[in-house]
């Protein structure tokens, strides 16, 4: 079966600069580029990828995007769209959006996550990402469980831009209640202009790797919430590895739907990447 993995994250810490980085020892040795990727996805069943930006300095947003580009014109680089980082909270954001341009860019991702709450609910934040809309560019929503109302109202003040939830919206599985966040995750998936990614849950799995019991719970229901037409499958590489290997998450995942049907898995793996995402 053919897996397009949309949401693959690519460290170049010698040509940007990733603030964040300080608080993740494990991830700043220099050994998270292409080729690595490639190697820890060999196995896994994964044929090609979706490029997701890795939270740079924002002088460097610019200078990912066209590094990016160049990696993917390599041969077998099997990097087939690109999510670029991005602030729209500032007036310079359409010009942003030229200079970065190209046939590969598919969409943007703000984190919110590491961003006050208001930062979303401001009205430039807001024609920004609805210009994103005009431009036929999606807009990942990175956020915290307890920040899924966010997301909602974000949505509902964009209804021409196409949204994509990363990470089962981040709930936590290591035994917390989950009612408040299946609650959350209903209210946003009642919009028509936003889909979920299966991805990022390893890490908030308990210590030891993401078990098919550990992470059934989100698969289950946000399949239940969205339906097999709004869902995609990301490794988020190499955040994963925070918490286990790529290969452990993919084989979890294997397990929680081994009894589901081609066309469903067919449309989870690459069917709803290629029309979400445009590739």
């Amino acid at each position: 079966m053919n897996r397009i993995d949309t949401h693959q994250h690519l460290i170049y810490p010698d040509q940007l600069s990733y603030d964040w980085l300080a608080e993740v020892p494990a991830l700043q040795a220099d050994e998270f580029r292409l080729e690595h990727y490639h190697e820890a996805a060999k196995d896994c069943g994964i044929t090609s990828s979706v490029f997701m930006e890795v939270d740079v300095a924002a002088e460097h947003q610019p200078r990912e995007a066209r590094l990016i580009n160049k990696l993917a014109a390599e041969p077998n680089s099997g990097i087939l769209g690109i999510v670029a980082s991005c602030r729209p909270e500032v007036t310079e954001f359409a010009s942003y959006l030229d200079l970065i341009e190209t046939p590969l860019l598919k969409g943007l991702r703000r984190v919110l996550h590491v961003a006050p709450d208001d930062v979303s609910e401001g009205e430039l934040f807001r024609s920004n990402v609805r210009l994103l809309g005009e431009r036929n560019l999606s807009f990942d929503l990175c956020l915290r469980a307890d920040q899924l109302t966010l997301g909602t109202s974000l949505i509902q003040a964009c209804p021409d831009t196409q949204f994509i939830l990363d990470h089962c919206g981040n709930p936590d599985l290591t035994g917390s209640d989950l009612t408040q966040w299946k609650n959350d995750l209903s209210d946003l998936a009642q919009h028509d202009n936003v889909v979920c990614k299966i991805s990022g849950i390893p890490v908030n799995c308990p210590e030891g790797g993401p078990t098919a019991e550990a992470i059934r719970p989100a698969v289950e229901t946000v399949i239940e919430l969205f339906g097999w037409d709004r869902v995609l499958f990301g490794g988020d590489w190499p955040v994963c590895t925070l918490n286990g290997t790529l290969k452990q998450w993919v084989d979890s995942l294997d397990e929680v739907l081994r009894h589901e049907d081609e066309n469903k898995l067919n449309k989870l793996f690459s069917e709803n990447a290629q029309r979400i995402y445009r590739l």
